[in-house]
């Protein structure tokens, strides 16, 4: 297996064109408990070109009723990123100082469970909510800032790389 570069550029373009549209190749799931993780899901692949098919423990779509929980599920996206070894992109949780754009950010509204995840699209110099953009679904938006939500905790997921076999 050889690890690749993320392509934060094709991940960005590709959550700009999306943030306000659904992409007919995906499923909308606004209606049936969001369409945050999804979104996210659609623009780390834009970024890394590969899904990984493992099944139960993966990170793939192929349709409504064929897809991995961690491609539509917050805290499966996030143990797939953290966790994975084996083909597809691979992250790690860090601190607002190494995040970047092509990154995710997961929201925790009540303190206990984390239950949005929005996509970094733009980093201040100095990386701080109030100049940390994103782009999201269900509560649709691009180049809002994290200061913008009212949340009670949040993680940083910085996309590392890519294996590919």
């Amino acid at each position: 297996m050889r690890i690749t570069e993320y392509n934060r550029q094709k991940a960005v373009a590709y959550a700009h064109r999306w943030a306000f549209e659904r992409n007919p190749k995906f499923y909308d799931f606004t209606a049936i408990g969001g369409d945050c993780t999804n979104f996210a899901s659609q623009v780390v692949y834009a970024g890394s070109g590969v899904m990984n098919f493992t099944p139960v423990m993966g990170w793939y779509y192929r349709n409504l009723n064929d897809r991995s929980p961690s491609w539509t599920g917050v805290p499966f996206f996030y143990n797939f990123m953290v966790g994975n070894s084996g083909v597809g992109p691979f992250a790690e949780e860090t601190g607002i100082d190494r995040i970047m754009p092509g990154d995710a950010v997961q929201l925790s509204f009540n303190g206990e469970t984390f239950a949005h995840t929005p996509m970094v699209v733009s980093v201040g110099q100095v990386p701080a909510y109030d100049n940390i953009l994103v782009a999201a679904h269900t509560f649709n938006a691009d180049n809002r800032p994290l200061s913008t939500y009212t949340f009670q905790k949040i993680r940083f997921i910085h996309i590392l790389g890519v294996r590919k076999v």
